[in-house]
């Protein structure tokens, strides 16, 4: 995937708006697809071209690169009228950096290569700052020379890639960082309520948290933000209630007990119920700070 390449990108959320940015500002030339058009201008203004359709995005460009909000999304990119499969041929590539689950990666895979396409899985592990600055850990399977043809654009938007194999070690690997992400958040929530209903400044906490072996960048980074209310959405709290849900189907099809894990995605749901799931996944410290006064 040369930098004069046309790379295709499909979904302009979040994350997808700001990697189709470094891409342009590294570059790359771009064609730029999402459901609501408008969503594109910006990128436009950054020059970036407009496809109309998903099908239209991948006839133009070698190698396309979806970035889709969950696995119905990812589907139906590929499956549903002017989709990527209309034009996906012998010669072109598709890159789907979506967090799914391995049989949605696996459908796609099979739908891709049967028209002569070449397909890998790419989810990433980061949030929207290190979207923006090139940051990401991309975690990619599936066909390891498309996977060393994405490695100039792979370079751009991520610090580091890891090649996992076939189909589905992808996304399951995702699965496991988010899951493990989602319990760690719920972990915070509740030392945070604890401290603050034990009269302890919550701020003491994190300095001290930051000192320790579970000093992290998340607590270092999101601490503060919550204790202040301030739920800006880095990484929307219904995605990673939708990653939990996803992790405990994998620990169900392998016969893995999760407890800590099914009791966080109780705490995200409670969240969504209340109207969160807009907000960033910190937000969960208002479901917590909820089942604590109920208690």
């Amino acid at each position: 995937m040369a930098v004069e390449e046309e790379v295709g990108f499909l979904g302009l959320g979040i994350m997808g708006k700001a990697m189709a940015t470094n891409l342009l500002r590294n570059g790359f030339k771009v064609t730029v697809w999402n459901r609501t058009l408008s969503k594109c201008d910006e990128l436009v203004e950054n020059g970036a071209s407009i496809g109309e359709t998903p099908a239209a995005v991948v006839k133009k460009c070698k190698c396309t690169i979806a970035m889709l909000s969950e696995p119905k999304a990812a589907l139906s990119v590929v499956f549903d009228k002017d989709g990527v499969l209309e034009q996906i041929c012998s010669g072109k590539g598709y890159i789907d950096m979506s967090t799914v689950d391995a049989d949605t990666s696996s459908k796609i895979n099979e739908a891709i290569t049967s028209r002569g396409g070449h397909f890998i899985e790419a989810p990433v592990s980061g949030s929207k700052k290190p979207a923006e600055d090139g940051q990401l850990v991309i975690l990619a399977a599936g066909e390891k020379a498309l996977y060393e043809e994405a490695m100039p654009a792979f370079n751009v938007l991520g610090k580091r890639s890891f090649y996992l194999g076939q189909v589905g070690n992808g996304a399951k690997m995702k699965l496991v960082v988010n899951m493990i992400m989602g319990s760690m958040m719920n972990a915070l929530s509740e030392g945070l309520v604890l401290a603050s209903t034990s009269g302890l400044d919550p701020q003491n906490l994190l300095d001290v948290l930051d000192l320790g072996a579970i000093a992290n960048p998340m607590f270092k980074m999101k601490g503060p933000t919550m204790i202040q209310n301030n739920y800006s959405p880095a990484f929307p709290l219904k995605h990673q209630q939708k990653d939990m849900r996803l992790a405990l189907a994998l620990g169900d099809e392998n016969a893995v007990s999760m407890p800590i894990a099914a009791a966080a995605n109780e705490a995200f749901k409670k969240a969504r119920s209340m109207g969160l799931g807009d907000l960033d996944f910190s937000a969960v410290f208002e479901a917590i700070k909820v089942l604590q006064y109920q208690s």
